[in-house]
Order: C-alpha cells, then structure tokens, then sequence
C-alpha cells in the first residue's frame, strides 16, 4: 500500500473571483486546450497545468501505473488567498473545500482531503475547519508556512490550535508566498531555496515559540521533507544553547526535544538526504509525499523508499502507508 500525503488539485473551473468580489489579486483557470489549462494571476502568466490537477479519473490513472493506493489532496497554494478580505477568501475556501469533497465522496478508497482556510481571521479558520471535519469529512487541513506577516508562532493562531487539538485535525504545512524578486528572480531560487527555507521557517517558529509545547496533542506534518531544517538542527540547537537570549525567550525547552513530536513527507529527492531525514525526525514520522503533479515532485512516487537498501520491509511500509494512517487517524481497512 502506498498513502501519497502531498498532491494538489484544483477544480476544473471556478467563477470569476474579480467580478464576485470587486478587486484583483485572485487566481483565475483558462482553459486553452484540451487537457491544459493556464492559471492566470491578474493579467500574468502563474502556472501552465495539464489536466492531472483538475481531473480525478486521470489523476486515478497515473495512481495505478506508479502503484498508488490513496492521495491526501490539497489546493494548490497559490489559492491560500490569505491577503484578500476575509470573507472573500472564506467564500473561496468553500468553493474549493465542496470541489474537493465531491472528488473524495466519488472515489472514497482512493482520496482523502485537506481542506483550506481563510487563516488570516482564525475565527472564520475555526469555523471553516469544523465544517472541513464534521460535515465534509477531512482528516485534516493544509495550511500555510506562514500567514501575511504571522509566523506560525503568532499568538493570533492560538485558538486555531486549540481547535484543531479538539477537532483531532491534522495540518499540513506547505511553504508558499517566498521572495520572487531581487536576487531571488533567477535559477527558479524561490522554489529551490526559499521553500527549504521557508519550511525550516515554519519549524522553528512552532518550536522556539511553544506551540508545539502548549499544544503537545496538535498533528502537523511540514512538506518537502521539512526542509533544511534536518540538516541544521545542530547549529539550531547550538544557538538556542549559546544564545539563549535570543532563542529562548518564548520557550525554555531545547529543539531536539521535540523530534519525533512532529511529522515531514518524504520528498527530498537524494537517497542520503531520505536516510538523514529518518534518523533526524523518526522512522514513525516521515511520511511518503510527492508533490504530484507538479514537475519538482517525485515523477514514480514511493521509488527512492522502495530503492533504500538500508530499509527494510517494515520501515518501507511505515513510510509508504503506515505512519500516513497514523497521521490522519485512518485506518488501513479503509482502503482495502
């Protein structure tokens, strides 16, 4: 069995978002040929996708040729929309979340969702969450690595946990909304770079700022195998050791502790990066994940843990499926 924790998918058209809610910013889909479209931001140019992110039946294709059993789906997050009115990006979110709710209920053994949120009013988040899990049925949501200006240590987001702690909702959180200009605009820097940053960003601000330490029951699994933050969890840990002054000022507790209190996908692309990524965050805790269907994903999903000679049969499971229902509160029967 392989669980995939990190696809996106978007409807395959949505209203005009300028005309319904009287300003620009929003992301519109022009379909320009068969089975491709253009995600037009404003008068430019954002993405050229093909229909393997609007269309279920051959998504479920390219599932059965690379072996996939089940794919957690999320919105694209360029459609987090976390800058726009709140009502707005609330109306949005329901527009996306119902899309993606009709795919799951068509095809329940082969998708499960993460619903969206307009996270820049927690309130609103709170209510849209619970609609996410009660009614539609997600095991969990996708949130941003940041929100505007708060990082995910913002006290603002406080509530937003505690809700999700009751509500036994798991987060995912994808890096988004990083520099694109400046030294940045060359060498697709802000996908290379600034995601892993923006990853190890997101972290950090959970760790230092004690949310994971107020909220020790809060599921949150970080996209792109967490980052840089695997690999510079020593000079992470040193600094909170030498300047505790900067580091410790929210939280005393040191950042190893919570290894293994926190989840990352799989998606590292290098098979010494996937082995570090085990040892670092736990064999219980790393999650296949791969970006389908976008081109910086893993293109046979599941192959560079199927190729690890120093896993075993057990531990390749954990990571393709296992430790996925774990996360979500799944259970593999479900699927069978």
């Amino acid at each position: 069995m392989k669980i995939d924790i990190h696809n996106h998918i978007l409807p395959k058209e949505w209203p005009d978002l300028k005309q319904r809610y009287g300003y620009q910013g929003w992301v519109q889909l022009h379909h320009n040929c068969k089975g491709e479209a253009i995600m037009m931001k404003d008068d430019k140019v954002f993405r050229v996708i093909q229909d393997t992110c609007w269309d279920p039946e051959v998504r479920i294709r390219d599932m059965d040729r690379t072996g996939v059993t089940v794919q957690a789906l999320s919105t694209v997050p360029v459609m987090f929309s976390y800058w726009a009115k709140a009502q707005d990006t609330l109306d949005l979110c329901h527009i996306l979340n119902d899309d993606l709710a009709a795919t799951v209920q068509k095809h329940p053994k082969r998708f499960v969702g993460f619903g969206t949120l307009p996270m820049q009013a927690p309130d609103l988040a709170v209510q849209e969450m619970h609609r996410c899990v009660k009614e539609l049925g997600f095991p969990g949501v996708q949130i941003g690595s940041h929100i505007n200006d708060w990082d995910l240590n913002a006290p603002e987001l406080y509530p937003f946990y505690a809700a999700a702690e009751e509500l036994k909702c798991s987060l995912f959180v994808h890096p988004w909304d990083m520099q694109t200009d400046g030294r940045m605009s060359k060498y697709w820097l802000p996908w290379l770079v600034g995601m892993p940053a923006e990853t190890t960003t997101a972290i950090c601000s959970m760790i230092f700022g004690g949310v994971l330490e107020k909220f020790p029951k809060l599921k949150v699994c970080f996209a792109h195998g967490g980052g840089s933050f695997p690999f510079t969890i020593g000079r992470i840990e040193h600094g909170f050791q030498v300047r505790p002054d900067l580091c410790a000022v929210d939280n005393k507790t040191s950042p190893r502790k919570y290894l293994g209190s926190f989840y990352t996908d799989s998606l590292v692309h290098d098979p010494h990066a996937l082995k570090l990524l085990v040892d670092v965050i736990g064999e219980g805790n790393v999650l296949l994940g791969s970006d389908y269907p976008f081109p910086l994903g893993e293109q046979e999903p599941g192959s560079l843990i199927d190729s690890m000679k120093e896993f075993d049969s057990a531990l390749k499971d954990k990571i393709l499926a296992s430790n996925a229902l774990e996360f979500l509160g799944l259970n593999r029967k479900q699927f069978e």
